[in-house]
């Protein structure tokens, strides 16, 4: 049994981490962003609840990070502003979350000693396929602000690991969906509108295409890289070697609700040109390799799941959702 610091832990894919790790026999501490109402996210009304150790406070400052990874063997960092969108508005925001954060739990587990740490980086630090399958040896672009702060992560996390040996593992997830997340990402949004009963769905760019892993798998993913002792040091993506446009993701949805639509394309909903991500298709061959992991769903059982999960949710009709 170990102990575990996981930051983002009352996040979408943080919660569904944490459950895992708890359930495995692990103890886990669950860093959770303060606010003023005591909320605890998607912990909340989570059945491992009672087996979490809490501690409240922000990746921005290391004295709550320094203190919430004390005693603890590992720490899963995920942790992140991770809105594409709001990083146009405001990229030091990004800077200072992504980068700033990531340095305060890196300095944090250097002192600690802390025997692993493991890094979320996205997809999104490759830019559009330079060739598919996209492997870990791919050219990092970033073609947006939230990106590049991931870039700026990731390489401060690899200079640790070369500089002080600390015993660093970046988990670089594709295009994770599934319950809880949030309700202006695509799938929530297509969902959540043929739900609400409108044959008309609004979105932006229909081109792009995206290797959709689910929420489940993803973590199972982490966890799994965590068990292996050969990946210290090296970036290891998690995705499905598949891909998907946005157009005929809507149209599956549809199907998968028994729902005909129509697609109005919105120009407020489409990135920057040279912004925008044309293509991901995940090489996940070293995950494959060096671990026990192989996903459990496909993106049809994985959506049922998820659309089964936002049924009653509020629809987000509104929402400006961006390519995913």
């Amino acid at each position: 049994m170990s102990k575990i610091l996981v930051t983002g832990a009352a996040g979408f894919i943080g919660s569904h981490l944490t459950e895992l790790l708890a359930e495995s026999g692990n103890k886990v501490r669950a860093f959770i962003r303060y606010n003023s109402r005591n909320e605890r996210g998607w912990l909340e009304h989570s059945p491992v609840l009672s087996k979490l150790e809490i501690a409240i406070g922000d990746v921005r400052d290391f004295d709550a990070v320094f203190c919430a990874m004390e005693g603890c063997d590992a720490v899963f960092h995920l942790a992140a502003l991770i809105g594409i969108p709001y990083s146009y508005v405001s990229p030091l925001a990004y800077v200072r979350t992504n980068g700033e954060g990531t340095y305060n739990v890196l300095e944090a587990a250097r002192q600690h000693k802390v025997s692993q740490v493991l890094i979320t980086s996205t997809s999104e630090t490759y830019g559009s396929a330079q060739y598919v399958p996209m492997d870990e040896r791919h050219p990092a672009v970033g073609q947006s602000p939230y990106s590049a702060s991931k870039i700026g992560a990731d390489q401060l996390a690899i200079s640790y690991h070369r500089s002080f040996g600390l015993p660093v593992k970046i988990v670089r997830p594709f295009n994770t969906y599934g319950p809880r997340q949030s309700l202006r990402a695509v799938i929530p949004t297509i969902i959540t509108q043929l739900l609400a009963g409108q044959k008309t769905i609004r979105l932006g760019n229909l081109r792009p295409t995206r290797d959709l892993t689910f929420v489940k798998d993803t973590v199972r993913g982490f966890e799994a890289i965590y068990r292996s002792s050969n990946l210290i040091g090296q970036v290891t993506n998690i995705g499905m070697n598949t891909e998907i446009s946005v157009g005929d993701l809507a149209h599956l949805i549809g199907r998968l609700l028994d729902c005909p639509l129509e697609i109005a394309a919105e120009p407020e909903r489409v990135r920057v040109t040279d912004s925008e991500v044309d293509q991901l298709r995940c090489d996940n061959s070293k995950l494959l390799q060096h671990t026990d992991w192989r996903p459990a769903y496909t993106l049809e059982t994985g959506l049922r799941e998820t659309i089964q999960s936002f049924r009653g949710r509020p629809p987000v009709a509104n929402a400006l959702a961006y390519t995913i």
